[in-house]
């Protein structure tokens, strides 16, 4: 193993966030460094309970089989774990359902396995075994200002704001050899770059404008035949999409979403007439009949962003950006936290190497963009399906776009097409996998098979209805 690339002061990382993405990084880090220290704004709760400053936490998240796995080798034994504590392991395709444009995939054993959790839990574990590692510590209630640097450019820490500090609210200069910035959408890393000399990131804008309502209920055995949940997509002529997930405390969360400012009623008798008219019934089937034990709440997630970081020609020493800082995906595809975690990974891998310190941020951004790039695929493709969506529309995203109305017909007769297809929204192969001869064959038969569904469509004036 290399000894962190550091450049002659303390040995000291800090990471700018106690998000997933921050947690995983500080843990690959304290194999390299001497000590990690964790900056967040948020009041870092004990109990497995949404964040104050992440009202996301509180709606239905997913940790695709890819990330799983990803999880496990970074912290052997959590799986387990958080069945121990009510979670639940599933086959991603024999125990879950899933339903694109109103044809639901046909079952079969993928051998992908997904963990269903509740966001609050799972973050917990993870800080928990992150910070029993003696390196890393973490303080909240702590706002990062600004960078501090040299005449050169090169990060030599931060300077930041202790909410809890009794000697008021002065800025204090936390000294460090890197400064990893996952602090999510909300980073400031452009400006910060803008404020050394540096030229900002490329963004590239999806506008999706999603907003989603959750409730919770009862969880029965007889729900679902038993099933771990469901996921209905939104389809181009119904551009709602529902999910009910097992969580363990014996609960279903539900989430429903539209696109383009149609909004998910957060009143119980709204919230339930909107499920019926998702492009599938299975969802409202269940908590039509369900108890449930919250009210409905909501979020909005107007667009997602991708930041260009590889693509930069100069980068300060001594800085890094990851997870949402760099690409906030919609959340309707769950991608966030696996890409968090590969991206760890990635990280690892760069830093085993021993780069040097200037090449450090190169590298590792380089690393990245192939994992980016799949989740970002499949998301955008996605998206685009939904008319009124803006984004960059090329020749090969309508050509695939096209294909894959084909591969959701075959899935709903062959589980061998239903698992080359999860095997990329899960992250386990790239899209063009689906392309391949013999997944190939199978779509072109099945698809020719499989009879038209019929499934509620939704006009304009509809969503504004309900």
């Amino acid at each position: 193993m290399s000894t962190f690339p550091t450049t002659g002061r303390n040995g000291t990382v800090i990471v700018v966030g106690a998000s997933m993405a921050g947690l995983l990084a500080a843990r690959v880090l304290a194999e390299h460094a001497g000590r990690v220290v964790v900056l967040d704004h948020d009041t870092l709760p004990e109990d497995a309970v949404p964040r104050g400053g992440a009202p996301q936490s509180a709606h239905a998240h997913g940790l695709l089989a890819r990330g799983l796995r990803g999880l496990e080798e970074l912290f052997p034994g959590l799986t387990a774990e958080l069945v121990a504590r009510g979670g639940r392991v599933a086959d991603v395709q024999e125990d879950f359902r899933w339903v694109s444009d109103g044809y639901t995939l046909a079952r079969g054993r993928s051998g992908m396995h997904g963990i269903l959790v509740s966001r609050p839990l799972l973050e917990r574990e993870v800080r928990r075994r992150t910070l029993a590692d003696p390196r890393i510590s973490v303080h909240d209630r702590v706002e990062v200002r600004a960078l501090m640097h040299d005449d050169r450019g090169r990060v030599l820490g931060v300077a930041a704001v202790e909410r809890d500090n009794p000697a008021g609210r002065g800025i204090r200069r936390w000294d460090a050899d890197l400064v990893v910035d996952a602090s999510g959408r909300t980073s400031r890393a452009p400006e910060w770059l803008q404020a050394l000399g540096f030229e900002p990131p490329e963004e590239e804008r999806v506008e999706v404008d999603v907003a989603y309502s959750t409730r919770h209920y009862r969880r029965e055995p007889g729900h679902l035949d038993g099933g771990g949940g469901v996921a209905i997509a939104a389809a181009p002529d119904n551009p709602r999409a529902g999910f009910l997930l097992a969580q363990e405390g014996d609960r279903w969360i539900c989430a429903l979403g539209g696109y383009l400012g149609d909004r998910p009623p957060i009143d119980p008798e709204g919230f339930e007439a909107y499920a019926a008219t998702l492009p599938s019934p299975m969802v409202s089937e269940v908590i039509s009949r369900a108890v449930p034990v919250d009210e409905p709440r909501r979020y909005r997630f107007p667009a997602s962003v991708r930041r260009r970081f590889e693509r930069l020609r100069r980068s300060p020493e001594g800085l890094l950006v990851l997870g949402d800082a760099v690409c906030s995906f919609d959340p309707v595809y769950g991608q966030g936290m696996t890409v968090a975690c590969l991206e760890a990974l990635a990280l690892r891998d760069v830093l085993r190497r021993g780069p040097a310190p200037a090449d450090l941020p190169r590298e590792f951004w380089r690393a990245c963009e192939p994992i980016v790039d799949i989740a970002w695929q499949i998301a955008l493709g996605a998206d685009l399906r939904i008319p009124g969506v803006r984004g960059p529309v090329d020749r090969r995203t309508r050509v695939v776009n096209g294909y894959i109305g084909k591969v959701y017909r075959a899935a709903a007769l062959d589980p061998a097409v239903g698992t080359a297809f999860l095997r990329v929204i899960h992250m386990e192969a790239a899209p063009p996998s689906l392309m391949s001869p013999s997944v190939l064959a199978h779509v072109v038969m099945g698809s020719r098979r499989a009879p038209a569904l019929p499934r509620p469509r939704i006009s304009p004036e509809a969503q504004q209805r309900v």
